[in-house]
């Protein structure tokens, strides 16, 4: 059961999503990191209401943010970095439920066995 405590992190989780999904998506710099970027950011969103923790999914979502920007030099305007640390400061509250020893440029790890990974 979820209280409400959990449901204010998913709904403040998935409005940070939404936003920095919807900037950038219009950006004109779409390299295909970008473009992942995006894939999970909208993969995370779909995933936020049914996921049991949704700390460890943003944790996990801003690790690969970090990792694939860091890759392309892809640099974040302030709204956007702005964004990006809102969901860093949820997904800390992840603990010790993050992912220890992960591979964070992994884009497979935010799609099930039966979901098919956009490949761009």
């Amino acid at each position: 059961m979820s209280t409400d405590k959990d449901l204010t992190v998913r709904a403040n989780a998935k409005q940070y999503i939404d936003d920095l999904y919807n900037q950038l998506i219009v950006r004109k710099d779409q390299s295909s990191e970008l473009r992942d970027i995006t894939d999970v950011l909208l993969q995370s969103y779909k995933k936020m209401d049914d996921v049991k923790n949704p700390e460890a999914l943003v944790n996990r979502l801003v690790n690969y943010i970090r990792s694939q920007a860091l890759k392309a030099k892809i640099h974040f305007p302030s709204d956007q970095e702005n964004l990006v640390i809102e969901l860093e400061t949820i997904g800390q509250r992840a603990g010790l439920n993050g992912v220890y020893m992960a591979d964070y440029s992994d884009k497979s790890q935010f799609y099930s066995l039966l979901e098919k990974i956009p490949k761009r």
